[in-house]
């Protein structure tokens, strides 16, 4: 059971390290949303940077531990050119504003009520993130949230950071 394990271990490792594979590498859309102040705010924008995008809901349970936690990675992460973009598809801004006024954060809301983003992306839960190198290609998604999630993150952030 023992090496069963190890080599599931071993396995993830190599995954993360590797990479997505060429099938799984897909540019991300070029979509546009609204800051808090409603100025519409363009993907594209964030070009040459890494960008961490999570979409998000005031409804979605395991989005009151995921958000403070991405906001934590965007406090460690913005000084070294990582961006953190917190995506809410609530239907009702008001229901997006008492989540956000609840939890003091940094990084950027932004808005998305028609939708659009997600369909772009192929979001099919809550939450769902999504990592973009430097390029603008769609390097690791992650469907839900869990307890590591955040080192996991730490992890492939790292590994885009270091490669050039």
């Amino acid at each position: 059971m023992k090496s069963l394990s190890g080599a599931a271990a071993v396995a993830s490792l190599f995954i993360l390290v590797a990479g997505p594979t060429a099938a799984d590498v897909k540019p991300a859309p070029d979509v546009t949303l609204q800051a808090e102040d409603g100025t519409p705010v363009r993907l594209g924008q964030f070009a040459g940077r890494i960008v961490l995008i999570d979409f998000w809901a005031s409804w979605c349970a395991p989005c009151k531990t995921s958000f403070p936690a991405l906001d934590a990675l965007y406090r460690e992460y913005r000084p070294r050119g990582v961006e953190v973009l917190a995506v809410n598809l609530d239907e009702r801004r008001r229901d997006a504003d008492a989540f956000v006024a609840a939890r003091p954060h940094e990084m950027p809301v932004l808005y998305d009520v028609k939708g659009d983003a997600p369909r772009a992306f192929g979001v099919k839960g809550m939450p769902s993130s999504f990592i973009i190198d430097r390029g603008g290609t769609i390097r690791f998604t992650h469907m839900g949230y869990s307890a590591n999630i955040g080192q996991q993150y730490r992890q492939e952030l790292d590994l885009l950071l270091s490669s050039r």
